[in-house]
């Protein structure tokens, strides 16, 4: 019995202070990645960082912290970790080869959210779809189409194609079309346009409206008006000048011609 103890002392003896310096490292390692982590949060958020982005670089910066303070944690132990490095290479090459289309949405994701392209709230169009954006996430982005349905694209699919983003600027044009017969007053017909449009007080004055005769049609005489808006007010806009020019082209006694396969709206992707 007095040898097993002995036995046991030697050892504790021998490795008692390696386990506690590897207990002391993985203790402070772990305090210091996470205060590494918070820290670069804070200097992030207060220079206006996206929040996903944010986060996202929070928890990489942890975990990456974490990665070194368990490796030296096995070094004071006496393991020898060259080994160990190389088995955790060989297992994330593996894990990688199995985890193609994965690891290609996580990087378009992460450079969907360090270019920022678009932000939460924008209307896109990408990847064959259209909608206002929800959230960005590591590997899929969310939209809402304008009949709230929820379409989730693979970040690598989005940022494989062309990306519209209609809200980038804060406004837009509007691109309307209307056609009259041939016997209408052109002049008089322009005039009602511009007027419509002066008194709504969602165009923007800068640039002014265009309007113009853009072709001479089978049955019509086709113009057109561009007036610009807020992206916001587009289809207000849209709507309520379409609705006016054709009461106040009735009342004035300008004719349509009927059928009105001629009087149309080319309406851009938009929400």
């Amino acid at each position: 019995m007095e040898e097993i103890l002995n036995r046991m002392w030697m050892i504790l003896s021998v490795y008692g202070l390696k386990v506690l310096a590897a207990i002391a490292v993985l203790a402070l390692g772990h305090w210091a990645a996470r205060f590494c982590s918070r820290l670069a949060r804070r200097v992030m958020e207060r220079r206006k960082v996206d929040p996903t982005l944010v986060a996202f670089a929070g928890s990489l910066i942890f975990y990456a912290l974490l990665a070194f303070v368990v490796l030296a944690a096995l070094g004071q132990l006496g393991i020898q970790t060259t080994s160990f490095v190389a088995l955790v290479g060989a297992a994330g090459l593996a894990i990688g080869l199995a985890l193609q289309g994965s690891l290609a949405n996580f990087a378009a994701g992460f450079l969907l959210i360090l270019f920022r392209p678009f932000r939460a709230g924008d209307y896109i169009e990408g990847a064959g779809t259209a909608g206002t954006v929800e959230g960005i996430q590591i590997f899929t982005t969310q939209l809402i189409t304008p009949d709230n349905k929820r379409i989730i694209i693979p970040n690598a699919k989005l940022t494989g194609d062309n990306i519209v983003n209609w809200s980038a600027s804060g406004t837009r044009r509007v691109d309307l079309e209307f056609g009259i017969g041939y016997g209408a007053d052109i002049d008089r017909a322009k005039a009602i346009i511009a007027g419509i449009l002066a008194e709504d007080g969602r165009v923007l004055k800068d640039p002014a409206p265009a309007i113009a005769v853009a072709a001479l049609a089978d049955s019509s005489v086709k113009l057109v008006a561009r007036p610009w808006a807020s992206t916001a007010d587009y289809w207000g806009v849209v709507f309520d000048t379409t609705e006016k020019v054709k009461k106040r082209f009735d009342a004035e006694g300008i004719p349509i011609p009927y059928p009105q396969r001629d009087v149309h709206l080319y309406r851009h992707a938009g929400g």
